[in-house]
């Protein structure tokens, strides 16, 4: 997907990128096979996901998209199988998969803390334990952990599960690189602000919730995938190998303040 003689950052590395379908995750997709890495897509979303898939072949790059449900184990073990079948090896896992909740916390039932939780917190802890072996093969690897600036701080327009769930995706990314750095496996975790993506397509239809969003923000707007994906591309890539249990927040300076 780049031309001959230009230096790709992913060259030779296979990654797998959950809750590829759209969003960020296809943004990071995209961007990976643009520096020369083979990519595998897992999301629920299976229509999205095969268009994404296309997209990438389309344009030169390597994709598999793969049926994945975070929350299970027997699915997360099928995908990574997957991976190394297709592609023999596995170095970056990028654990973009979540949903929000806007929930306040007398009205967030069992079931909807359990389901935000089994799909942002625990399917975090899945995908990283399916990874490991893969990674080690190779001598390391590198985990990206798609959390929240609701994992650092607190946040009134979203739920408390919401913000529980992103708190422990932070911290979960600091023991494993603790745990696993005299391995060469690396885990960082990545907090976005507000970012223009399906999972925050309600602010566009409000304007006035819109533009107090946008007003929260100093550098002035709403952040694009891309603004992500440039992040996790740094903390997948060689380039950020002595970075482990770091944090990059990419949110236009809102908790700064």
């Amino acid at each position: 997907m780049t031309g001959k003689g230009v230096s790709m950052r992913l060259e030779n590395k296979v990654a797998f990128v959950s809750g590829g379908a759209r969003g960020m995750g296809a943004a990071e997709a995209k961007l990976f096979a643009r520096e020369g890495a083979k990519v595998v897509i897992g999301d629920v979303l299976d229509d999205e996901g095969r268009q994404t898939e296309a997209e990438i072949n389309e344009l030169g790059g390597e994709c598999l998209f793969v049926h994945l449900d975070v929350a299970s184990e027997d699915s997360w073990q099928s995908a990574i199988a997957d991976t190394v079948s297709r592609f023999g090896k596995l170095n970056i896992l990028v654990n973009n998969a979540g949903i929000v909740s806007r929930s306040m916390l007398e009205d967030i039932t069992v079931d909807e803390w359990d389901r935000v939780m089994d799909i942002n917190a625990k399917g975090v802890f899945l995908g990283t334990k399916a990874a490991i072996p893969e990674m080690r093969k190779e001598g390391g690897g590198s985990i990206v952990n798609i959390s929240s600036i609701s994992g650092i701080t607190g946040q009134a327009y979203v739920g408390a599960v919401y913000n529980a769930s992103k708190g422990a995706v932070r911290i979960f990314t600091k023991s494993t690189a603790i745990q696993y750095a005299s391995e060469g496996i690396r885990a960082n975790s990545v907090h976005p602000g507000p970012i223009d993506t399906p999972m925050t397509a309600n602010r566009k239809g409000d304007p006035v919730a819109e533009a107090e969003s946008i007003a929260r923000i100093p550098l002035g707007r709403t952040g694009q995938p891309d603004d992500v994906a440039y992040g996790v591309l740094y903390l997948a890539s060689d380039e950020s190998s002595f970075v482990t249990g770091s944090e990059l927040v990419i949110d236009g300076g809102y908790i700064a303040q």
